[in-house]
């Protein structure tokens, strides 16, 4: 029961950040300066903002406390879209899902850019991508796992 609360704290004050953040981008946005295209800048920015809190800045995950927070850089399983599509839509493990955080095109902005930033994987996942896959799976934006109650 403990780390159920821990989860919803962490993914409710992550969300609060993420919020700020994107609200705050939307006012300050002057038209130029951008580091790459959108989706990169946006992806990047989810990454920071939401992602970096478990996977630390180098996402090579991390462990302690009787939790292990898998690497995302060189992780040969980000190879297939599919995978980290169907991470973010449905969890895992302990990583929760973000159906109701993040829309498809920031769910692929965000998995774009780790796969391409922290592994050699650099065709971007599209907005379409993630509607697919989320159309394929079994109840989409539920938990895939054994002890939520699900």
């Amino acid at each position: 029961m403990k780390r159920g609360w821990s989860s919803i704290l962490a993914m409710a004050g992550a969300s609060v950040v993420f919020l700020a953040a994107v609200s705050g981008r939307a006012q300050d946005t002057s038209g130029g300066g951008s580091s790459g295209p959108p989706a990169v800048s946006e992806g990047k920015e989810i990454y920071e903002q939401i992602c970096q809190a478990c996977h630390m800045a180098d996402a090579r995950g991390g462990g302690g406390a009787g939790a292990q927070i898998p690497a995302l850089a060189g992780n040969a399983n980000l190879k297939d879209p599919k995978f980290i599509i169907t991470i973010l839509l449905k969890g895992r493990g302990g990583m929760p899902w973000f159906t109701e955080m993040l829309t498809p095109a920031q769910m692929a902005a965000v998995a774009t850019y780790v796969r391409g930033h922290f592994n050699s994987y650099p065709d971007p996942i599209s907005e379409a991508d993630v509607k697919a896959v989320a159309a394929s799976l079994d109840g989409p934006g539920k938990p895939d796992c054994m002890t939520c109650g699900n």
